[in-house]
């Protein structure tokens, strides 16, 4: 069975950092993009960033400089730092195993982790 448990959200003040984690079942990390989601409230989930097995990556327009997605194969781990936090990076952050750097998810969703950005 997939899994996939994320980890790292809290309440951050505008400018700060945060870490989130990923672990994820090694069956479908091992040989699958993954990738970072998030869904605010009232909007639709929306990607975030994506990482191939490789280490290519992308990333939606409004965390570019901001976020940075990476990948640990030997831990099955994917993480996304972000950095300069706005209030508007406000959501539920979701993981998931994915093809063409997240444009299509592979496995059913988490639990999430909530990122809150407030002062």
């Amino acid at each position: 069975q997939v899994q996939l448990v994320e980890s790292g959200g809290g309440l951050v003040q505008p400018g700060g950092t945060l870490r989130l984690s990923c672990a994820a079942s090694r069956s479908i990390f091992s040989r699958n993009d993954m990738a970072w989601y998030r869904q605010a409230p009232g909007k639709q989930r929306e990607l975030v960033a994506g990482i191939s097995t490789g280490g290519s990556t992308k990333y939606a327009d409004s965390v570019k400089g901001r976020f940075t997605i990476s990948r640990d194969n030997a831990k099955n781990t994917v993480y996304l730092q972000m950095n300069s936090l706005k209030p508007e990076d406000t959501a539920v952050y979701y993981c998931n195993a994915a093809l063409g750097l997240g444009s299509l998810t592979l496995a059913s969703w988490g639990q999430g982790t909530q990122v809150t950005v407030s002062s």
